[in-house]
């Protein structure tokens, strides 16, 4: 008897941001599992599935819940936003697996908010860039206080992954204020993103200097770019080379 579990990134949410592959993953699942929202946005493209969600900080719950259905001979998906390889579900899935040794895991690739961010901006992240998650739930704020520094100095563009929530209002202006620090100018070239693919999507592009001062929400990708970067109309612009 298979037991497998697909670990699916479903990109910003909707269908016509799924991969082909993906969408073959969920309708070949018996069940599909995932935080609350990101299965809601599953359920308006395949609402005849079996659903089954963990609320939030649940990830380990949701993915042994993944397991315990695999083996009892369900094909089962577990979705997140996304790509599952970035800031996502595939990580915990490969370090439980060790308990689980008779699972096969399937990771199938989605679009991560960097990427499709980036579309909505125009061209931000042409050239070499890192992604820095601004969250210090897992990580120590100075390990990413110590990231930030070293992708200036390395001048690259950036994509900012949770740069803002109830319990982190400032973090974005703190951000700001490292790369300030480390050399940046106020004028670089910034932009911001929020609600990618989703009802209400905006955007806007700024500078560094401008972004410090803005409140932006946790459904929101920021974006930073690097030494060459440049607004053209509403426009971010990270140039292919430096030549």
């Amino acid at each position: 008897m298979e037991k497998l579990i697909y670990v699916i990134g479903i990109g910003p949410g909707d269908e016509a941001n799924l991969t082909g592959r993906a969408i073959r993953a969920l309708q070949e699942s018996d069940v599909i599992v995932g935080y609350t929202v990101y299965v809601d946005l599953v359920k308006e493209i395949l609402p005849d599935k079996e659903y089954m969600t963990t609320g939030m900080t649940k990830e380990i719950e949701r993915c042994r819940l993944c397991f315990d259905l695999a083996r009892e001979g369900k094909v089962v998906s577990l979705v997140c936003s996304g790509d599952a390889g970035v800031y996502g579900m595939a990580s915990p899935v490969y370090e439980l697996l060790p308990e689980y040794d008779d699972v096969d895991i399937v990771v199938v690739p989605g679009i991560t908010a960097a990427n499709s961010g980036a579309a909505v901006l125009g061209a931000p992240l042409n050239h070499d860039y890192c992604v820095i998650s601004l969250s210090d739930l897992m990580t120590p704020w100075e390990v990413i206080e110590n990231r930030i520094k070293a992708a200036i100095m390395g001048d690259f563009a950036m994509a900012l992954y949770n740069p803002s929530s109830r319990k982190r209002a400032d973090y974005l202006q703190k951000a700001c204020d490292i790369m300030l620090a480390a050399g940046a100018k106020p004028d670089r070239a910034c932009g911001y993103v929020e609600n990618i693919g989703r009802e209400g999507m905006q955007s806007c592009v700024c500078t560094l200097a401008k972004l410090r001062e803005l409140s932006v929400n946790m459904f929101t990708t920021v974006f930073v770019g690097n030494s060459e970067s440049y607004i053209q109309g509403n426009k971010l612009i990270t140039k292919r080379g430096y030549r």
